[in-house]
């Protein structure tokens, strides 16, 4: 068990840092500043053309169905499922912020705000707030679920 959910984390952080990459390109694109900068992605996101968000929103699905896709795969029950599922979210979510900070020193401090989701509409919150859920998941499924398991 322990290395499947070791296998698991290292999906979620490549993942975390192919989509990192990929909003370092989208930020690019559409002429976001990349330096270190203390306006959040709330601001610049006014400033991104609808057609665009609405092409946000299909990425962020499909990462949400190719996520959900490997919890189906790799669980034995539903439980192992949306265990799984939330363990990988959460090395995806918690190092996407990594991958960024060390590719574009983004975000400057965790008090930074960001665009979470765009799916149904913006969610808008610190980065504090995400990368605390996941490390907080990460350590509840480690203590309640991988570490038993393994016992």
């Amino acid at each position: 068990m322990f290395l499947q959910f070791l296998l698991l984390a290292v999906f979620g952080v490549a993942m975390a840092h192919v989509e990192g990459v990929v909003v370092v390109y989208l930020r690019k694109a559409i002429g976001m500043p990349e330096k270190n900068t203390e306006v959040g992605n709330k601001e610049l996101l006014e400033k991104v053309p609808r057609r665009y968000i609405r092409i946000e929103m299909t990425r962020e699905a499909a990462t949400i169905v190719m996520l959900l896709a490997l919890a189906y795969l790799v669980g034995q029950s539903w439980l192992d499922r949306i265990v799984v599922f939330l363990w990988t979210f959460a090395f995806w979510d918690l190092f996407y912020y990594v991958s960024l900070y060390v590719v574009i020193k983004w975000p400057p401090r965790l008090t930074t705000t960001d665009v979470l989701f765009l799916i149904p509409r913006p969610w808008i919150a610190p980065v504090w707030f995400p990368v605390g859920v996941s490390s907080l998941t990460i350590v509840l499924i480690a203590v309640f679920y991988v570490l038993p398991g393994m016992l």
